[in-house]
């Protein structure tokens, strides 16, 4: 229970500490440099899901229509 509450103290403390740092000039821009970062991130991993998605498709594709040549 102690270490619960600990958690959600330094959670605030953070909370409090990255508001009042995003109020400065050098803070905002190191949140957008933050944010930036993470959504290059998100995007690279949505295309490598894609080329996978893709890629899987294309394997698979071919073991259905064997299969509906096969049924026929």
């Amino acid at each position: 229970m102690k270490g619960v509450f600990l958690l959600a103290v330094g959670v605030a403390v953070g909370f409090v500490a990255a508001h009042q740092l995003a109020k400065t000039p050098q803070g905002r821009q190191f949140f957008d440099d933050v944010q930036s970062r993470a959504r290059d991130f998100g995007d690279a991993v949505v295309d490598g899901y894609r080329a996978r998605e893709a890629e899987l498709r294309s394997a698979t594709d071919g073991i259905v229509s064997d299969f509906a040549a096969r049924a026929k």
